[in-house]
């Protein structure tokens, strides 16, 4: 049986990235970039106009979905995310408007390439896993 000494300490996305002060500044930049970017129009009309709202639950989301405090669930329960987002259309062009925010967001806040690229491929499944909508032919 190994001793707890023993036991190196786990690192998790959020501790790598900074914790909750970059966690903020990538929400904050993400929500920044919808909202000035005309290319994510289609996105940011689903959103309410004071955005203040949903940048506070995407942090506290984030913060336990990147291995921090979990907050989301301390205050909402648990996110079911899909179900959350089934009142909105989202297909392949709301999927790729809400990545662009947030990998222009990433690049711009996550130094390390390696766990940017990481993070990229999380948030990725996760984006398209909230599509509702079947593909147009």
């Amino acid at each position: 049986m190994q001793s707890d000494s023993n036991k190196l300490p786990v690192s998790t996305p959020y501790d790598q990235i900074g914790g909750e002060a970059t966690v903020r500044a990538l929400v904050d930049r993400f929500y920044q970039l919808m909202n000035d970017l005309p290319e994510t129009y289609g996105i940011r009309k689903m959103h309410a106009e004071d955005l203040s709202g949903s940048a506070e639950k995407l942090f506290l989301f984030l913060s336990g979905w990147f291995g921090g405090p979990q907050l989301y669930v301390e205050r909402f329960g648990p996110p079911f995310l899909r179900a959350r987002h089934l009142p909105f259309a989202i297909g392949t062009s709301e999927r790729d408007q809400w990545m662009m925010c947030m990998t222009q967001a990433l690049e711009e806040t996550i130094a390390d390439a390696a766990l940017r690229a990481r993070l990229h491929e999380s948030f990725s499944a996760l984006a398209s896993h909230m599509r509702n909508q079947a593909e147009q032919v």
